[in-house]
């Protein structure tokens, strides 16, 4: 069965829409959406991921597409047919570009389109039985084909992740000392030609007091 739905930009990982009553029968079902979020994140950062991936989390797994600079993303049981899963996706893109794509680059604020629910409550319905007539014939569209499609596992795809999380922040971290010990070198130069330069600076003070007394005295 069809258990979270997120729509999310690729280019800032900004989600746009979700399935409102998702997760109700999923114990952990914020731990999930942490690893929704995580992915969002990664693809933001990534630009040449497949736009077609399945990624097996604990007993459920992640399918989701890209397309137009969204990413369309649903978690099912490991047992729900990956072929229902994404053609699932496909109507949801169908239908959210052309009822929001116009304004999905101009999006300021999460969950814009959150009225999107709707449509996402609907159609989850109509896959959510795998014996119907319906989706049987969906499963049977050999026109549809996701043999090819790459299936890997949330930590391996979540340590590419972290390994450019951490990449960038130690890029952030040397930027940021290198700055510091710019400041402290200007502030040594500064101090050694202070005391270079004070010594002659005081004895000229006082050769010019000197004479500067001599000239009132006389």
């Amino acid at each position: 069965m069809v258990k979270l739905t997120l729509i999310a930009r690729v280019t800032d990982g900004l989600p746009l829409a979700e399935g409102l009553d998702d997760g109700r029968d999923v114990p952990d079902a914020d731990f999930y959406k942490q690893q929704v979020k995580a992915l969002f994140k990664n693809l933001s950062m990534r630009q040449n991921d497949a736009s077609r991936m399945s990624i097996e989390t604990g007993p459920y797994i992640f399918h989701y597409i890209i397309e137009g600079h969204v990413c369309y993303l649903t978690m099912c049981d490991r047992s729900y047919p990956k072929k229902l899963a994404f053609q699932y996706l496909e109507d949801l893109k169908n239908e959210f570009e052309r009822v929001n794509g116009s304004q999905i680059e101009t999006a300021a604020r999460p969950y814009a389109f959150i009225k999107f629910d709707t449509f996402i409550q609907k159609t989850k319905k109509l896959y959510q039985d795998t014996r119907t007539q319906r989706n049987i014939s969906k499963l049977n569209d050999e026109l549809y084909e996701v043999h090819q499609i790459m299936t890997r596992n949330v930590q391996e795809v979540l340590g590419v992740g972290e390994k450019l999380d951490q990449v960038s922040q130690m890029s952030s971290r040397l930027t940021s000392e290198s700055r510091i010990y710019a400041d402290k070198a200007k502030d040594l130069n500064r101090q050694a030609l202070i005391r270079k330069w004070a010594p002659v600076a005081i004895v000229l003070g006082v050769v010019f007091l000197l004479f500067w007394v001599k000239a009132k005295i006389w």
